[in-house]
This record gives C-alpha cells, sequence and structure tokens, in this order.
C-alpha cells in the first residue's frame, strides 16, 4: 500500500489491528504499535487485511514505548517487507547510532516511507535544538517527527514557529506538543505544515499524552482547513 506525506495524514494509533475497520471513517492510516500489541506483532502483520496502509512503530523503553531493545530493530526490518505497511517509525538516537540505518536501507529497498522521530517527555528544547533535530532526522527520513512536552504557551509558541520555518523551507515534518498545555497543537499544527496527525480509535488506549479521540480530531483539524 502507498502513503505520501505531501499532505496531511491523520493516523489511527492502536495497538490492536483489530480496530481497523472503526478507523476507515476518519483515518488516512493506521499507526501499529508494535510495541504496545498484544502477542507477537509479526503474526498480527502477517494476518492483516484492512483498507488503510500501516505506519508501523517499535517504540522503545527509553523513548516512552515498551520495547526492549533486544530484537526491535531486526523487528521493524521484517516489519516492512509487508505488503501493508507503507511506513515506518525509527527514532532518530537510533538511526545516529548507526543499528536504526538497517531500518531505513530496508524501507528504501521496499519502497517504504522512513518517519524519523525525537520524542522529549520532560520539557521542550530551545528553538535552536529543535530546528538541529528537525534537520538531523530529515538527513535520514522522508519525515522528521518531533513531539515534546510543553509546559506554557510559550513552548508551544516556539514548536509552531519551528514547525513553520521547516515547512516552508520544503521539509516534511510532523510536530506536536503533549501534555495539557501543548493538547491544541494537535489540531492547529497541520495549519503551519505539520503532516502527521494521531489519534486513538478508542481514546481509552490512548498511545500518547494529550492525544484527542480519533473522530474529535479530524473533525476539528478539517474544520480549521
Amino acid at each position: 500500500m502507498d502513503l505520501s506525506f505531501d499532505e496531511f495524514v491523520l493516523a489511527a494509533a492502536t495497538a490492536d489491528l483489530s480496530e481497523e475497520p472503526a478507523a476507515r471513517e476518519h483515518a488516512d492510516c493506521v499507526e501499529f504499535r508494535m510495541d504496545l500489541a498484544g502477542g507477537d506483532p509479526l503474526d498480527a502483520l502477517s494476518g492483516y487485511d484492512g483498507e488503510l496502509p500501516l505506519l508501523v512503530t517499535d517504540r522503545p523503553e527509553w523513548e516512552g514505548g515498551e520495547a526492549a531493545d533486544e530484537g526491535r530493530i531486526e523487528d521493524l526490518v521484517a516489519a516492512v517487507e509487508h505488503e501493508a505497511v507503507a511506513a515506518v517509525d525509527v527514532e532518530l538516537h537510533e538511526v545516529a547510532g548507526g543499528d536504526g540505518l538497517d531500518v531505513v536501507e530496508a524501507a528504501r529497498e521496499s519502497g517504504t516511507k522512513v518517519v524519523v522521530s525525537v520524542h522529549d517527555f520532560e520539557g521542550t528544547p530551545p528553538r535552536s535544538e529543535l530546528r538541529r533535530l528537525v534537520e538531523r532526522a530529515s538527513e535520514y527520513g522522508d519525515v522528521a517527527k518531533l513531539a515534546v512536552t510543553a509546559e506554557s504557551p510559550d513552548d508551544t509558541l516556539a514548536l509552531l514557529a519551528v514547525t513553520r520555518a521547516h515547512a516552508s523551507a520544503g521539509r516534511t515534518l510532523a510536530t506536536m506538543a503533549m501534555g495539557e498545555a501543548g493538547r491544541h497543537t494537535r489540531v492547529v499544527a497541520p495549519l503551519y505544515g505539520s503532516r502527521i496527525g494521531y489519534a486513538p480509535v478508542d481514546p481509552s488506549r490512548a498511545t500518547a499524552p494529550g492525544q484527542y479521540e480519533l473522530g474529535t480530531l479530524s473533525r476539528l483539524v478539517d474544520e480549521l482547513r
């Protein structure tokens, strides 16, 4: 399946691919959180027969997920071989360290898009650091994803300013501020050039702080655009 990030893409975040039918009305793709899935996520991918393309994520413990380091990169490499997988998310730290390059190379060979991500659960770095992170992630990926934790309106303004600047310069990026202070960025960031939004199909199974329910985020983004 193909997935283009030339325009905004709404991803239904889930650890259970059986939720895919419920996501079809609003989502453009499904973000499959392999690290949160019960059982073998590769078996789940093999049995997937849904209509929406998949963005696979296997988030490690050190960046907010539950995946152990052992075997994680190998699982992502195996995941991109599945026809339904249109994009894969791998952390900038992993790519810059070398191991994640295996995922990037496998994705390139299979025609799979690459999202290179950074998550900061402690706060929002200065704008100069935000810019550096986006630039580094853009060197490796088709999409640079930057998720920070906002503690004030100034933090959200910094993120949106960096988003706008890099989108205007032709980079493809996805940005959001986690937590209550930054929750509204999930709605307004697409206006500044962010190309991916994430929302759970089931609000009780949110995969990150501050996520809106899928139908709600879809409606709000559509009303503002």
